[in-house]
């Protein structure tokens, strides 16, 4: 694991920074009592890339400076001079400010320094003062891991098989079990680590540095968040088990760009296949509390609710659950490394962990291979007669890139559902972090314009860590008595699927850089969900309700919403004005039936390449405006079963 490494006088100005949004007192340790920097080096050693540190480092030393502040809004006076009221102006007004890029800063700061200072694990007074456990630790039975990785030599290795699958994620490690079951010597390649039952149970800073995918962290502009899974298994180890399949408009659509089987019977089965080995069923749907709440608002509005269909067997559906997002203790979740990299393996896949893939080669307009290093820098090369990427709908474009192909397809049409949570606070006990991950949806604003498009309502567990993406600071009171009251607090989530697309170059480093800003009509179906979000919290009884805008827009409550909706309304949604997170990344290697309009082909194999085929969210014509992982799933299913048919 990398840190990033601060000399002591960029140590100083985060320290100072830190103090103002979270000086602590009143019983609770400041910054300066932890070892907060340690936590906020491993942080930013795992989320930002080299280059982003260096930038970083930069601003720190110029922080504090007389020339830096014209900027704070404070003439030649140094930040250390200013009082700590004085020191939360400066931050309200980097903020606030009308530059994009200064409130993107700002929200970079404050989502790495809070959320370090609830996540760090000396700070127990902390999490004990918002009624938040620790961490439990591992299953003290918990069994062995089920799959042996290929060992690397420190020297290197050159691999040969049939194919070589680059990612393991839900549509590589599907991929995976159906080229080895027809027959094929397949290798599987991960960036990540191998974490299984007797690995889970740790703190958020470890969890999310270990299961968690690195950077980018955030798009380009400050638009949204970034999080993705980022160990063998990918996002289905520490996803939500939501388990939709792809809805039959979006069927309809995606056909209608060219790929007409997901129309037809062979996506059907494609679907039934991946739900049936993911045992997807609503037997484990008791309510969890937030969820509950919900239900309650929902049900009162007389909107749509229904229980959610999940892929776990055996779960406790109570505090086991509310902590899997960070790794399932209990084997209950049916993630691909628990059924379709399990078959893969048993049937004499090699899976090899700690492998970055740089590039993939390609020799005559034919894919004969990937070159990777390994994570101690040694090498690895695999001969292949087909390569499957499966790296992501950031990283798949950024090898293709790196790999020579030159569609100008590549890299377009990336979708993000962005989403925004808007909070309530309820007089009752809610503790969200508990329960089942997600038990109850509601589908009442899912079509606003009559093509399908709009938002869908769901809950998810709130852990302090996690908390800070959707934590809008206010003051530093304002979060200490709003972190005070989580265990009192229930946040109804807001997923947008959205008719704007962004794209990911490549950076000169050979990493991408998402780019993506929300269009005016995405935007309208945003804000009614956000309002939506308010009405159903209302509706549910709380004595008061926020948004998760930058600017504070909140309403106490019973009363009327009319004013909250009308500063949302104003505060907007560009960057960095309203917090949002972007989990379901999908659509820049697009699946279509021309060149010219998509970055792959029906079968999901590179225009330029034959032989190189995507299979994963990138996949996506356009966003599946559910949970997509039964949708990367079965796409990656039938992609694996066409290339199966090519090379058997």
């Amino acid at each position: 694991m990398t840190s990033a490494t601060f000399t002591s006088r960029q140590a100083e100005t985060l320290l100072a920074i830190a103090e103002t949004l979270i000086p602590g007192g009143d019983g609770l340790p400041g910054p300066r009592d932890l070892d907060f920097i340690t936590t906020v080096a491993r942080t930013a050693g795992h989320k930002l890339l080299p280059r982003e540190q260096r930038e970083m480092k930069i601003f720190l030393d110029l922080w504090d400076t007389r020339g830096m502040g014209p900027a704070h809004g404070i003439g030649l006076r140094r930040f250390s001079s200013l009082t700590p009221a004085e020191r939360e102006q400066v931050l309200l007004r980097w903020g606030g400010s009308s530059i994009g890029a200064k409130r993107s800063i700002f929200q970079g700061l404050r989502s790495l320094l809070i959320g370090a200072y609830y996540i760090a694990p000396d700070a127990t007074a902390v999490r004990a003062d918002i009624g938040y456990p620790e961490a439990f630790g591992p299953v003290p039975d918990a069994p062995a891991r089920p799959i042996t990785p290929f060992v690397v030599p420190p020297g290197g290795a050159t691999l040969t098989a049939d194919v070589v699958i680059v990612g393991s994620g839900a549509g590589g490690g599907t991929a995976a079990a159906v080229l080895t079951a027809a027959g094929l010597d397949v290798v599987v390649l991960e960036k990540g680590g191998y974490h299984d039952d007797r690995d889970f149970g740790a703190g958020e800073l470890d969890s999310l540095t270990s299961l968690y995918a690195g950077p980018p962290a955030a798009t380009a502009e400050g638009q949204l968040s970034l999080m993705a899974g980022g160990t063998l298994g990918g996002g289905t180890v520490v996803n939500w088990t939501t388990s939709f399949p792809t809805p039959d408009h979006v069927r309809a659509e995606w056909a209608g760009h060219g790929a007409t089987q997901f129309a037809g019977e062979e996506f059907d089965r494609a679907l039934a296949a991946v739900q049936r080995r993911l045992s997807v069923n609503t037997d484990h749907d008791r309510i969890a509390h937030r969820d509950e709440v919900m239900e309650r608002g929902l049900r009162s509005l007389g909107w749509h609710c229904d229980a959610m269909p999940r892929n776990v067997l055996g779960c406790d559906q109570g505090v086991e659950c509310g902590r899997c997002g960070y790794g399932c203790r209990i084997g209950a979740k049916q993630s691909v490394a628990k059924t379709w990299l399990q078959d893969a393996a048993d049937g004499g896949a090699r899976i090899v962990v700690g492998a970055d893939v740089r590039t993939v080669r390609v020799e005559r307009g034919r894919a004969t291979g990937v070159e990777a290093v390994m994570s101690d820098g040694a090498p690895l090369t695999v001969s292949a007669r087909a390569v499957v990427v499966s790296a992501g709908t950031l990283q798949t474009p950024a090898l293709l890139r790196r790999s020579g192909l030159r569609n100008k397809q590549i890299g377009e049409n990336l979708r993000l559902h962005p989403a925004t949570a808007v909070s309530g606070r309820f007089d009752e006990d809610v503790l969200p972090w508990e329960g089942g991950l997600q038990t109850r949806y509601s589908t009442e604003h899912a079509d606003l314009d009559g093509r399908g498009y709009g938002v869908i309502y769901e809950t998810g567990p709130l852990h302090p860590g996690a908390a800070a993406i959707f934590q809008p600071w206010h003051s530093a009171a304002h979060l200490a008595d709003e972190m005070r009251s989580l265990r009192n607090t229930a946040a109804v989530g807001v997923i947008l699927r959205d008719t704007g697309s962004g794209r990911v170059a490549v950076g000169r480093d050979g990493e991408p850089v998402p780019h993506y800003r929300l269009n005016d009509h995405d935007a309208a179906h945003l804000h009614r969900g956000v309002v939506g979000a308010a009405q159903i919290i209302a509706a549910a009884g709380a004595t008061s309700v926020r948004s998760a805008h930058q600017v504070r827009v909140a309403a106490t409550l019973p009363g009327p919403l009319d004013d909250f909706a009308i500063a949302a309304q104003e505060q907007g949604y560009a960057p960095a004005r309203c917090m949002m997170a972007a989990l379901h990344l999908m659509g820049t290697a697009a699946m279509g039936g021309s060149p010219k309009t998509s970055a792959t082909d029906p079968d999901g194999a590179t225009w330029e390449v034959p032989n190189l085929v995507v299979a994963d969210a990138s996949c996506f014509p356009t966003p599946s405006g559910v949970n997509p992982m039964i949708s990367i799933e079965a796409i990656a299913y039938m992609n694996a079963c066409r290339l199966a048919a090519r090379l058997t």
